[in-house]
């Protein structure tokens, strides 16, 4: 968005200095015509080149319906403890499952 805006206010700009310091028109020589046709074409590559490397716009993602969680939430019926054994070499510690 900023760069159109931008290729905007520069194309404005550029064509208010053109028509403020346009000369007479005279239909001599044809030389006014071919420089006026290389300046619009300058012109229209800088435009474009900047209008164009603008990065692509994302639509929002629709919605996502699912259903609702529960009313409640029961809590796990087991649960985990470390208990401390004897392995023959040492004192070691291991989770166990207890359910009450």
């Amino acid at each position: 968005m900023k760069k159109a805006v931008f290729a905007l206010l520069t194309a404005a700009t550029v064509a208010a200095g053109s028509l403020a310091m346009a000369p007479q028109a005279e239909a001599r020589g044809g030389g006014a015509v071919a420089a006026g046709l290389l300046g619009g074409l300058a012109a229209g590559a800088i435009i474009g080149g900047a209008i164009a490397s603008t990065p692509p716009a994302y639509a929002v993602p629709a919605p996502v319906y699912a259903a609702p969680p529960p009313a409640y939430m029961d809590g796990p019926p087991c649960h985990m403890v470390r208990e401390r054994f004897w392995d023959g070499y040492g004192w070691r510690f291991r989770r166990v499952q207890v359910c009450d």
